[in-house]
């Protein structure tokens, strides 16, 4: 008898197990570890799917029910996935169940039975010998079949919607061709465009020979390169190399819009060889790319953070570009960071990873000068282009002249770009049109019900939102409280600057990107595109344009409010800060144009602000360091955060003190739990949060004790915890 254990798809933890089955007959040559099957689970025998964990042939287990069926052949997780999958539930304390879930594209999610989602073209091909078909020719009078069967007397099968249906249809019923259904991709590119060979600089030249002389091993180069030093022809020439040595590579890229730019440059040097892997994908896109790179026809495989976890074979490299970023690291379960994944895959296969940023985080930096990374720098931009000059403005005295928004240094030097027909770039990192909306007569702010946070005023909808549940009014004329029509929005987001911009620069073509103009498929690929082919002039937008994007003519990069990410009351604000100004900073000036930052501020001797005006990464670093040292935090301690979350107030509260407990008994001494506290924003979508930050150098009891107090509340009906090992945030 053959068995299979199958670890099933069911939302509770304590279910979180194999369960052995019967192998049918029909199921014995074809089933393997790692594959998806469906089988019968719980009373009514509804069908569910899970992944084949082990097969056995011996044992003693009484009445069993049968695996159903495999769910789709193609797709099995091989041996390093399996383990990969173990590894992420025991660094996240999530489900095994959940860290597979992760490595699939949501098309292939195993709580869904398969439905086809691959693309097919048909093609039609000679049933009958050739000589057959050269006799029947003459007898044949359509003109349209005749021309059919001389094509594919020269030709093995031709494309189906090519040729009339009703010829093809008359030599099908009278049995001369046949039809056949081939299997294509969605993204279908052809071969590599462009082969030129770029000549790397000096400093490219030394950081490459590096890695490549660094040979087998699993070795972690952190790649510190200023603005426009050519980071990405350095990832190129390595991808290069190792496919010319016969092995794979992944690049990940931390943002969609960063990714379609280098996806492009990856198409025009590698064509076909690259599938690439994001959230804006279609559903059936991503099954194509997913099988494509399983199917072992893309070696190179290009995306967002899960593109981590690509079935990729051979691989031999994994370069992580902008690596400072925080979108590498999910905020739901697993709350895995992908380069801790790119470490992993990296020791399990002997290969070297690359991180590389112009501000790389500081826990990185640290660890490349202790030597647990290889620093490499690429100090100077290509073609010796000069860093563009930065100049840090006092709102305050802006504020005086009644220069609430654009100070008059700002909009001087945007109408001389737009003179000179130069592009800009201004960020603003808030979307929107106005952040808070409030009755003047009576001071009535209007707020989330479901959320404790205020809704911002988008004035394209003319309504009311919040950005954390999606909770939306329409914005009233007349105050709920006093019923006056004082009603009246102040602050500024992207949505409001865009107009403003748009009556000071009546003849500027202007397009905005945030959240609210990239929703539909494609935007982020339109705007950047359009702007790169200088149908703008002006390009607004939040945080997302300040990573990567690489625009020859943007001589002018204005920060609206460098302040916004300063207040932010997180020991990280000041890192942050510095690298979104330095990152946006960088988008000036790279084709050589002298360029010039403006940053506006109401903190102008602010340290990081002196920092960025001075651009020197190595003294804020320093700077920061001896704060953290004092204050233990990252890199000289590890956090774990702790969220007690509960629709109740009540049960929040309470659990989150025993919680406490639990762990002040159980971890050792030297460890510090700090809390409970509310989370930054303490009620979201009305769960009311409580929160417990854990500090720790080394503590061999705390994971224990973190599953203990994790285990406490898998049953229970009111209260669940949410546990983040290494936050971003706190």
């Amino acid at each position: 008898m053959m068995y299979a254990e199958v670890l099933i798809e069911y939302k509770v933890k304590s279910l979180d197990r194999s369960f052995t089955y019967i192998v049918p007959e029909h199921l014995k040559n074809v089933i393997k570890v790692g594959m998806k099957v469906s089988v019968p689970f719980g009373q009514g025998d509804s069908l569910i799917n899970g992944f084949v964990t082990n097969i056995k042939y011996e044992g003693n287990f009484g009445n069993l029910k049968s695996i159903k069926d495999i769910t789709d052949e193609e797709l099995v997780l091989n041996e390093e996935l399996m383990e990969l999958g173990k590894f992420v539930r025991d660094e996240t304390l999530c489900t095994l169940i959940s860290a597979y879930q992760t490595m699939l594209p949501s098309s292939l999610k195993i709580k869904t039975i398969k439905s086809d989602f691959n693309k097919y073209e048909t093609y039609i091909k000679l049933k009958v010998p050739k000589e057959f078909v050269r006799s029947l020719v003459e007898e044949i009078k359509g003109k349209k079949q005749i021309e059919i069967l001389n094509e594919l007397l020269e030709k093995e099968k031709l494309s189906k919607k090519d040729y009339s249906p009703s010829a093809i249809k008359s030599l099908l019923q009278r049995g001369i061709i046949e039809e056949e259904k081939v299997s294509t991709y969605r993204i279908d590119k052809e071969e590599a465009k462009e082969r030129r060979q770029v000549t790397l600089t000096e400093d490219q030249r030394r950081v490459y020979d590096e890695i490549v002389a660094s040979g087998a091993g699993a070795n972690t180069f952190l790649l510190h390169g200023v603005t426009g030093s050519g980071k990405t022809e350095v990832y190129m020439h390595l991808i290069e190399h190792v496919r010319s040595c016969g092995k794979s590579a992944i690049m990940l890229v931390p943002e969609i819009t960063l990714s379609m730019q280098i996806v492009d440059n990856f198409y025009r040097r590698f064509g076909s060889d690259v599938a690439i892997l994001h959230s804006a994908l279609s559903q059936g896109e991503k099954y194509d790319e997913y099988l494509k790179i399983l199917r072992g026809d893309a070696h190179i495989v290009v995306g967002t953070r899960s593109a981590i976890f690509a079935p990729i074979k051979k691989l031999g490299i994994i370069i992580i570009d902008e690596e400072h970023s925080e979108s590498y690291k999910q905020d739901n379960s697993p709350r895995y960071n992908a380069i801790d994944v790119a470490k992993w895959r990296s020791n399990y296969n002997g290969i070297p990873v690359v991180l590389g940023s112009a501000t790389p985080t500081f826990e990185s930096y640290a660890r490349a000068l202790k030597g647990v990374y290889k620093l490499l720098s690429l100090p100077k931009r290509v073609n010796d282009a000069s860093l563009p000059h930065i100049v840090v403005v006092d709102m305050a005295k802006e504020a005086k002249k009644r220069n609430s928004v654009l100070s008059s240094h700002l909009k001087n030097v945007l109408q001389d770009r737009l003179d000179k027909r130069e592009q800009s770039i201004l960020l603003l990192n808030r979307r929107g049109f106005g952040t808070l909306v409030m009755c003047s007569s009576c001071g009535y702010t209007f707020k989330c019900p479901n959320c404790d946070i205020t809704l911002t005023y988008h004035k394209s909808s003319n309504a009311l939102r919040c950005h954390y549940c999606g909770y939306f009014i329409k914005k009233p004329n007349i105050c709920p409280d006093c019923k006056s029509d004082a009603i009246n929005d102040s602050g500024v987001g992207t949505e409001r600057l865009e107009s403003e911009l748009q009556e000071m620069y009546p003849t500027a073509r202007i397009v905005r990107m945030d959240a609210d103009t990239t929703s539909k498929k494609g935007s982020h690929e339109r705007i950047i595109a359009d702007f790169k082919e200088e149908k703008y002039d002006i390009l607004l937008g939040t945080q997302m344009i300040s990573k990567g994007l690489d625009f020859p003519k943007v001589t002018c990069v204005g920060v609206v409010s460098a302040d916004a990410s300063l207040n932010i009351p997180d020991f990280r604000s000041n890192e942050r800060t510095y690298a979104l100004l330095n990152q946006v900073a960088g988008r000036a000036g790279r084709s050589g144009l002298e360029s010039e930052v403006i940053i506006q501020t109401y903190n102008p001797d602010h340290f990081t602000i002196k920092m960025v005006e001075m651009g020197s990464f190595l003294k804020n670093y320093q700077y920061e360091m001896a704060v953290r040292k004092k204050l233990k935090y990252p890199p000289y301690y590890y956090l774990v955060g702790i969220k007690v979350c509960s629709r109740v107030y009540e049960d929040a509260s309470l659990e989150a003190t025993k919680v406490y407990n639990h762990l002040k008994s159980s971890v050792e001494p030297e460890t510090m739990i700090l809390g409970p506290s509310t989370a930054g924003v303490f009620r979201i979508n009305n769960v009311y949060r409580f929160q417990l930050v854990v500090k720790y150098r080394h503590d061999a009891k705390l994971k224990g004790a973190l599953k203990e107090a994790d285990e406490m509340y898998i049953n229970h009906k009111t209260v669940y915890l949410e546990v983040d090992m290494n936050p971003y945030y706190i």
